[in-house]
């Protein structure tokens, strides 16, 4: 039977750390993934209107192996901005690719949502502080969820989106943890129900009461280019490659596409990143194949998709409305429920 680590979040991951800066007047906010002694990364974009940095950097073919932190924007192509205060302050902590003359170049691949217009002024007020400020507020023990951080504007299939994370520890005792920022053109929560799509992958009542209430979900929202996006991190702390980190971001996109319904859209630059904190080694399997360690990789994609769609659940559930948007806990309950 499928566990969640001690705190159900990406956090339970050793070598992770996240914090957040949240500006509610300004409906935005940045969340930050800080991986102290480095992590192998990859990623997968998947949606048609992606707002990032730095993602060629993970490619298997190129040269840098690792990853320092990454940026999960609110404020669209001007959130991005915030992770210029990322880099500065690995900087100086001496974390990052090393350079000549005991430099770093710290290494922050980051993705950004669209969450214009929400809050008092159109666009947000970005700048690289927003990334010192969450890079204080990271740690091993952060489990904030909810309307914080890159989720703080975010707004869902008509309700508010969020941030949230889950995680589960397998059989062979390596760790799966994810956190996303849920700001979709589509909607998690089925319409012929009143219940999120895939809360059947719930542990150990992780959704509460709030999970399983029907309820009445607003007129779908008119798809608008660009103003979506649902952007993330898995992580595992098993030993990986690029190969495999980029291959576990695919993997992981399976569970956006069953949480989130329709996904990947025209509208939407869904974009999933994959951390290996190298912990522990894969294990290995003998079999007809010259891949030992490829069932290990079926098992963290298959848990790694399970994580991203419990982790989008709870973003939902865990948002509270700011502004104009409407959570989840606050949406009518559905007649004859």
């Amino acid at each position: 039977m499928s566990t969640t680590g001690t705190r159900n979040t990406i956090c339970d991951v050793d070598g992770i750390w996240v914090g957040h800066y949240s500006d509610p007047e300004a409906a935005s906010g940045f969340t930050v993934i800080v991986c102290p002694e480095g992590a192998t990364g990859g990623v997968d974009v998947r949606g048609s209107a992606p707002g990032t940095r730095e993602t060629d950097l993970l490619a298997p073919h190129n040269l840098v192996e690792k990853v320092n932190a990454v940026g999960l924007c609110g404020g669209s192509l001007y959130g991005l901005a915030a992770v210029d205060g990322v880099v500065g302050w690995l900087s100086e902590k001496g974390w990052g690719f090393p350079l000549a003359d005991s430099h770093v170049a710290p290494i922050v691949p980051a993705a950004a949502l669209f969450d214009l217009g929400r809050g008092t002024a159109y666009l947000p007020p970005v700048s690289g502080a927003w990334g010192r400020s969450a890079c204080r507020d990271a740690g091993p023990d952060n489990d904030a969820q909810g309307t914080v951080g890159a989720g703080t504007g975010a707004l869902s299939g008509g309700i508010k989106g969020g941030i949230g994370s889950a995680s589960e520890v397998l059989p062979s005792g390596l760790t799966v943890g994810a956190i996303v920022a849920v700001n979709a053109l589509g909607s998690v929560v089925d319409p012929a129900t009143g219940r999120p799509w895939e809360i059947r992958l719930e542990l150990q009542a992780e959704f509460g009461q709030t999970g399983r209430r029907a309820v009445q979900l607003p007129a779908a929202p008119v798809g608008s280019a660009a103003a979506n996006t649902t952007i993330g991190v898995v992580a595992t702390d098993a030993e990986l490659t690029k190969a495999q980190a980029q291959k576990l971001a695919q993997m992981a996109q399976d569970g956006l596409a069953r949480a989130i319904r329709p996904a990947h859209t025209m509208f939407d630059g869904d974009t999933i990143f994959c951390l290996g904190t190298g912990k522990q080694r894969l294990p290995e399997t003998p079999g007809f194949f010259a891949a030992p360690r490829a069932q290990a990789i079926n098992d963290l994609g298959r848990a790694m998709a399970d994580c991203l769609s419990r982790a989008i659940i709870r973003a939902i559930l865990k948002a509270h409305s700011l502004k104009a948007m409407t959570a989840y806990g606050d949406l009518p309950t559905r007649t004859g429920s």
